[in-house]
């Protein structure tokens, strides 16, 4: 199937013809007061690329270009911004510039909150939350109180991640963990797995939360089949304790525990999958060195940063059809280190 053309952006057009996309923003709004001077020669080279090229202004981006100041706001509530290419962040930010372009809106950092007991606040003496016309919040635990805060205030927000409710229902762009993990453990199954644990982080977040509810899902109905055992650990759970229990398969939340788990698998001579079968729920939230291609899924952070700007532009002009709570699917990845376990091994 032959991909639809990309949209051209105003980014298109001042690169065309040679202008700064505000010059690009100038012309399409037809600014011809005093304060803006355009050489009537850049206007038409700028009219010249959109003839040619066929560029329309998203309908959104006009609707916000009428009423507001086309600023939308970014907070995380990490200490401090990512700059990595490979770190997790990463994608989500693509996702937010590519919509914001489209919707020929701006990016406002939040880089002046202060960090109370070890996590960042929206909400301080000098806060600033409304330069913009509305925010995305990016953090892997959204303070409960401060988006009762942002419900209770109407201050247009969407989270990235699903979130509980806050004192009202929270508009979110998410990823679907729970039938990700449900679907690995179906794969799990099929292979002939009978004795699964999970490990998890030990935290309370929506993202965890919805993990364990997937792998306990379908694991739970195996077992009381008689089908297989779920059992359950924490992330400091040693190979010695896997084997010793009679483990094949570890669904493994944090990525970096995986990679320790194949690392000392490697150490005491035993095999990934042969002896023990891994697999990830999620990709790594801080780089991890490894070449390792684990079995697992991939999160759609790029795509759901696109999304939560379409949501959050809803939200700001009105033209969202009620409450906005989006959960976009998981890339499941087969990986190499999920395998079929030997039945003639009695591991327990």
């Amino acid at each position: 199937m032959t991909a639809p053309p990309r949209r051209v952006t105003q980014r298109d057009i001042a690169r065309m013809a040679g202008v700064s996309q505000a010059t690009v923003s100038l012309v399409l709004n037809n600014r011809t007061d005093a304060e803006v001077r355009i050489a009537p020669e850049t206007r038409d080279r700028v009219l010249r690329v959109i003839a040619e090229t066929g560029y329309a202004a998203d309908p959104v981006a006009r609707r916000l270009a009428s009423r507001y100041n086309r600023i939308i706001g970014v907070f995380t509530y990490e200490p401090a911004f990512p700059s990595g290419s490979r770190d997790f962040f990463h994608p989500f930010l693509l996702g937010i510039e590519d919509y914001a372009e489209r919707f020929g809106c701006d990016l406002l950092l939040f880089t002046s909150a202060p960090v109370v007991d070890g996590r960042r606040r929206i909400f301080h003496q000098d806060n600033r939350l409304r330069l913009a016309d509305g925010c995305i919040l990016l953090g892997r635990e959204i303070d409960g109180a401060e988006l009762h805060r942002l419900n209770r205030d109407g201050y247009p927000y969407v989270a990235v991640g699903r979130r509980d409710d806050a004192g009202g229902p929270v508009p979110y762009v998410g990823a679907d963990y729970a039938s990700a993990v449900a679907q690995l453990v179906e794969v799990a199954l099929r292979r002939g797995h009978r004795r699964l644990m999970y490990l998890n982080m030990g935290t309370n977040a929506e993202s965890s939360e919805d993990r364990r509810r997937g792998f306990r899902a379908n694991a739970t109905t195996a077992e009381a089949a008689g089908e297989m055992s779920a059992l359950a650990g924490e992330a400091d759970t040693t190979v010695d304790t896997l084997m010793a229990d009679g483990t094949t398969v570890v669904f493994v939340e944090d990525f970096a525990t995986a990679v320790a788990l194949e690392s000392a698998a490697r150490r005491r001579c035993l095999t990934v999958p042969g002896d023990l079968s891994i697999v990830t729920l999620g990709d790594p939230t801080v780089p991890v060195p490894t070449d390792i291609a684990f079995a697992g899924f991939r999160i759609p952070r790029e795509e759901m940063g696109r999304q939560s700007v379409e949501v959050l532009t809803g939200v700001i002009d009105g033209s969202a059809a009620g409450l906005q709570q989006r959960l976009l699917a998981c890339e499941i990845v087969e990986g190499s280190t999920l395998g079929t376990p030997d039945p003639a091994v009695d591991r327990r």
